[in-house]
């Protein structure tokens, strides 16, 4: 995220340590949730994001440099919850924006359902969190090396995806993306696995905030019937289909997702 400016704060009686990393100056609040391979893949995208809002992307705990155990001090779901609410708190956080991507975005629905107005509107970038027999979602930890890529991106052979698999040429650098690429899915997979489904469904009718379901219609993690499931539990929420797009719309067609936001963020 080009000039962004990295917050650390202790939470949780000091028992984490997080960054957060906070970009563009003028505009409203935003927060952006990462989904389970950590921020950094996003970061180009929220960087984007922070053109027309004040963003504030926190990393999840265990994912910050200094902290990487903070995940094991929180014992379960409602932690966590309790957990971004007090970091809302200390970010001086009313009602924000609240944008979030896949893990990220069930997070972001259950904390606007568990606070209703501490979120201002609501975007979910193919969330997970529900679950239909018929169509399981995949686990994204345990798929192969040769399903991985069409699993997540429409093209595989993509720009988008190369940027996204394709380690740094420093060898020094190759170590450390890769190690934070598998930490960050098992700091979150203990949240959401080994169904990925936390009960949600039952608590969504709570959500106040206007609500956008941006989904890849390639998506071969959560399939894109999640979309029209999100939206039937979630009053008077718009589905917002992107075409040639797998589970990370926001890094395979940008400009889509951005155009769809940006609309809704500014009504």
């Amino acid at each position: 995220m080009a000039s962004a400016e990295t917050r650390r704060l202790k939470l949780w009686q000091g028992r984490i340590e997080t960054e957060v990393e906070i970009a563009g100056n003028n505009g409203p609040p935003l927060v952006y949730l990462h989904g389970p391979w950590g921020l950094a893949p996003d970061r180009a995208f929220v960087a984007r994001l922070a053109v027309q809002n004040t963003v504030y992307a926190p990393k999840f705990p265990g994912t910050s440099r200094g902290d990487t155990e903070a995940a094991h001090a929180l014992d379960n779901w409602l932690d966590l919850v309790v957990y971004y609410g007090e970091l809302f708190d200390a970010l001086k956080l009313a009602a924000p924006a609240v944008v979030g991507h896949s893990f990220g975005g069930l997070l972001a629905a259950e904390i606007a359902a568990a606070a209703p107005k501490s979120v201002s509107r609501l975007a979910l970038i193919d969330p997970v969190g529900l679950w239909l027999d018929d169509h399981p979602v995949q686990n994204w930890m345990i798929l192969s090396h040769k399903a991985r890529r069409p699993s997540l991106f429409a093209d595989p052979d993509g720009e988008a995806a190369k940027r996204f698999f394709d380690p740094p040429s420093d060898a020094a650098e190759q170590v450390e993306t890769k190690a934070q690429f598998i930490w960050s899915q098992a700091c979150t997979g203990k949240f959401v696995w080994p169904i990925a489904d936390r009960g949600f469904a039952q608590r969504s009718h709570r959500i106040a905030a206007p609500t956008l379901i941006v989904w890849g219609d390639a998506d071969r993690i959560v399939a894109p019937v999640y979309a029209r499931e999100f939206a039937r539990k979630i009053s008077g929420a718009r589905v917002e289909m992107i075409a040639g797009a797998g589970h990370l719309p926001q890094l395979e067609q940008p400009d889509a997702v951005l155009k769809v936001l940006s609309g809704f963020l500014k009504n």
